[in-house]
């Protein structure tokens, strides 16, 4: 039996096994590393460790002990209080206004770990605040991240402007951008409304009859939290992306708002992401390490802040993440990839060359670097693109969105980042949220980008 028949058995028996039984899926995928690698494949030690990815590794860890430092000392706690304090009782707005900051990073540059590992921590609990649903959040945040990905300014689109001016092709920039950007605010309205956006409306709604002065005409009085800070209408005794039940207090119940002033230990914390971020986001500096060193450092000052906030660290999910990616890199040692797309590329269909291209490049990249695939995709493409069968901007657009749209599963650097920031008891239930929402991704987005962009030009 071919290795690439047994890989791919393997890599679908692992996610059943994972999904049935509670064992951590990247500890299943390290087995069958080893085990295939070993007996099929004839490799050693250092080749089956090759796939291992270090860079992922130190990313997760660096930056969820750095934010669960900053979750320790109530640093995270009092950022989400000045965001409630901006949006007020407008909770129904919240999950586009994440979508929007999720791409801002992304749109000026920033690849979108860097950009999720600074957001996401925020985005989700601002969500929580707000009792919004935190599967919606979780997309919010990473649909936005891909919003921006080929900005001109973003790594992505240089990637695949040098691929193609290497093979003597061109596309627009602008074309390429507002392409992926407009298929992902697409996404975008689809995931309000599957998650509780119609809801988080009607309790506005709700809540703005039933409150105060509402029947008269009069001004509604800002709601508060119990602390003193404001509370968005709908986020006490909500469900999960709106629900009945809520209960607030008005102005006329409770003082005036009382804001806790930042402590010391606080305010470095708050100075150190800050720049952080500055490092990654401006100066490209590996955000993993400058992530690890920063959370270090923090620890070491104010040791008695932060006491047992090196379990924050994720560990359950890095080794799901690291696993399977471990496990998918032999997959490519073996070119199980390249045989398909060569496979793929031979066929003589036009129009179903291009939607079999896009389909291998959203279920690859789902379980590897986008950066990477779409350094190995475009030269794989480049054969039946010069064909001029199909118009070369279409077929881009198409292959591009495929293949990054998929980066919402919780095997990208992008989705793990998100699932790593979430409560450890709604962990495993995101997984799978994220998993089939990834799956769902890797299906239609080669459809749905077939019909919009490659059939029009194949006609």
């Amino acid at each position: 039996m071919s290795i690439h028949v047994i890989a791919v058995a393997v890599l679908v028996l692992i996610f059943v096994i994972g999904t049935l039984r509670p064992v951590n899926i990247g500890a299943l995928a390290l087995i069958a590393t080893f085990l295939v690698g070993t007996l099929v494949a004839g490799e050693g030690i250092d080749e089956l460790l090759a796939g291992f990815p270090p860079d992922l590794f130190v990313l997760l860890v660096g930056v969820t002990y750095l934010f669960g430092l900053a979750a320790v000392n109530g640093t995270i706690e009092w950022l989400i209080d000045r965001a409630v304090g901006l949006l007020g009782d407008r909770p129904a707005l919240v999950p586009m206004m994440i979508f929007i900051f999720s791409a801002v990073p992304t749109t000026a540059g920033a690849l979108g770990p860097a950009g999720v590992a600074m957001l996401a921590p925020l985005c989700l609990r601002l969500g929580e605040r707000y009792g919004i649903d935190r599967r919606m959040t979780a997309l919010m945040v990473m649909h936005g991240s891909c919003a921006g990905n080929f900005s001109p300014l973003n790594g992505l689109a240089v990637i695949v402007q040098q691929a193609l001016t290497a093979n003597g092709l061109s596309v627009s920039a602008a074309a390429l951008f507002f392409g992926n950007m407009a298929y992902n605010i697409g996404l975008a309205v689809v995931i309000y409304f599957a998650f509780g956006g119609l809801g988080l409306i009607r309790e506005v709604r709700r809540a703005g009859n039933d409150l105060p002065g509402t029947a008269a005409g009069g001004n509604t009085p800002a709601p508060t939290l119990a602390g003193g800070a404001n509370l968005p209408v709908g986020s006490a005794g909500t469900t999960p992306g709106g629900g009945s039940g809520v209960a607030v207090k008005t102005s006329a119940e409770v003082d005036a708002p009382v804001r806790a002033q930042l402590r010391f230990d606080q305010m470095i914390t708050l100075a150190i992401i800050v720049a952080v971020a500055v490092g990654a986001l401006v100066f490209d500096i590996e955000i993993g390490f400058l992530a690890l060193t920063a959370a270090v450092l923090l620890h070491a000052l104010f040791p008695a802040r932060f006491k047992d906030a090196d379990k924050r660290v994720v560990w359950g999910v890095v080794l799901l993440i690291c696993g399977v990616v471990t496990f998918v890199g032999a997959m490519e040692r073996y070119g199980t990839v390249d045989i398909i797309g060569a496979g793929i590329a031979g066929l003589g269909a036009p129009l179903l060359t291009a939607f079999l291209l896009c389909l291998v490049a959203a279920f690859t990249s789902a379980f590897a670097s986008s950066a990477g695939l779409l350094g190995v995709l475009i030269p794989l493409a480049v054969p039946f693109i010069v064909q001029g069968q199909i118009g070369t901007a279409a077929m881009l657009i198409a292959l591009t969105i495929s293949a990054t749209v998929v980066d919402s599963t919780p095997f990208s650097s992008v989705g793990a980042l998100t699932l790593a920031n979430a409560p450890e008891e709604e962990r495993r239930k995101l997984f799978r949220t994220m998993l089939a929402w990834g799956i769902g991704m890797a299906v239609s987005a080669p459809l749905v980008t077939w019909l919009i962009f490659i059939l029009p030009s194949g006609l």
